[in-house]
Parts: C-alpha cells; sequence; structure tokens
C-alpha cells in the first residue's frame, strides 16, 4: 500500500493494488473515506501512525458504495477503534451482507477488466452498518460533508463534498485513471452518466476518484469536459 499526500496535514490517499481509501483530518479527529480491501485493516493502521496520528482517533468510515475494494476493511477498523461505518440506505444491506452486490451491465471491452477484478479483489465480510446515509445530510467532518447520492454504479453509491475545502470525493462514480472519465462496471449506465454530471457540477478544486491518482489542477473544467462528453448509452 503507498500513502500519498493530497492536501498538506488534511488529506492522503492509501492507494492498494486495486482501488485506494482517503483519510481526512480535523486536527487529531479522523475520518476514512472507503476502506480498502479485506486483509488491509493492519496496513491501514500502519498508515495513520506513519502520519504520528492515533488510530483509537478515527471517528468514522464513510463508505462510497457496497464492492469489496472499499468496504473490506471497515468492519475490522470499526471493531477496534470503535469508528461508526456509514453507508447509503440502498447499499447498506449488500454492506451487512443481507442482499447480494449488483450485478453490473457490462459493455464488452469491460468483460475482461470485470473478470480479472474478480480475481484480485478479495470478497467483503459483512460489515455493520451504524449508520445509513440520504442524498443531502451533512456530516460532521471537513467543516460539513455533504452526502450526494450519486446511483448508476450502484444504487446506493454516495459522493461525498467538503465544499468548504473544494474537495470531492467521487467513489467509483467517475473515475482518473489517465483521465478523468465516467467509471466502469456500472449496474445502470444512464444513471451513472446522470451522477457523474450531477458530481461535476460541484466544480471542485480537488477530486478524489476511487481508482485513478486525485485530481488537483483545472479540476472542475476537465470533470465538467468529461460529464458533457460521456453518452448516456454506449
Amino acid at each position: 500500500m503507498d500513502l500519498v499526500e493530497v492536501l498538506p496535514d488534511r488529506l492522503h490517499m492509501l492507494r492498494f493494488p486495486v482501488g485506494q481509501a482517503y483519510l481526512w483530518q480535523d486536527g487529531g479527529a479522523l475520518t476514512l473515506i472507503d476502506a480498502g480491501h479485506a486483509g488491509s485493516a493492519a496496513e491501514i493502521e500502519g498508515a495513520i501512525r506513519s502520519l504520528g496520528l492515533e488510530p483509537e482517533r478515527l471517528e468514522r468510515i464513510v463508505l462510497t458504495h457496497c464492492h469489496g475494494d472499499h468496504v473490506g476493511a471497515a468492519g475490522e477498523l470499526a471493531l477496534r477503534w470503535g469508528a461508526q461505518v456509514l453507508a447509503h440506505r440502498l447499499d447498506a444491506p449488500v454492506v451487512r451482507g443481507d442482499l447480494p452486490v449488483p450485478e453490473p451491465v457490462l459493455l464488452d471491452w469491460e468483460l475482461p477488466l470485470y473478470t480479472h477484478a474478480l480475481t484480485v479483489v478479495p470478497q467483503a465480510p459483512p460489515t455493520r452498518v451504524d449508520r445509513e446515509l440520504e442524498d443531502g445530510e451533512v456530516l460532521p467532518f471537513g467543516d460539513g460533508a455533504v452526502v450526494v447520492h450519486a446511483p448508476g454504479h450502484t444504487p446506493g453509491s454516495i459522493g461525498v463534498h467538503l465544499p468548504r475545502h473544494g474537495v470531492l470525493f467521487t467513489g467509483d462514480s467517475v473515475a482518473g485513471v489517465g483521465q478523468v472519465m465516467l467509471g466502469v462496471f456500472n449496474v445502470d449506465r444512464e444513471q451513472a452518466v446522470a451522477s457523474f454530471r450531477r458530481l461535476a457540477a460541484l466544480a471542485p478544486a480537488v477530486a478524489c476518484f476511487g481508482h485513478g491518482d486525485p485530481w488537483t489542477t483545472d479540476t472542475a473544467t476537465a470533470l465538467r469536459e468529461a460529464a458533457e462528453a460521456v453518452p448516456a448509452s454506449a
């Protein structure tokens, strides 16, 4: 796992072989956006300590959606340190293991990528959800973190917007792999495109993706142009 500074003393990316999570600091209080794959709790704790921070200050883990490379270590971290686990109401039953992970509607070029992903990302264990989120809720970190329902990748995918800091966490609704683009493996492409455009309209200065390096230069323009260019149907 790599630890990458995005904003000094505020935001770091935790990059795993597949996907990534983000650590936000409010003084000593910590919030994780996503939680890597199953078995990565020790690495995440080590990364927190390497910053001179204390894992017991982890107050919440906000899950952008229900896939294993985002949920994996959430339960173990929450059990160790008492953090709350938060997820959108529509994905919470999947996170808990009460419903199966929704199957994506794959484009032809996505098929080999998806097959590979299934072999390298371990299935997430059933994980408790302490709080079910709805669109527009404001969470107590980042001077007011706004939940943005962004269905399409999964029914309960969310973005997390920190308007006072100009930061947007997109989950897998948007990707930054070489370029800003619609995320892959969507359950509903039309919804996913609409969500991409909604997130782009927030015009952040920093966009943190579930896959791909954060975008920190001309971010609002890059998001807007990419969202406008993607067709609703393939």
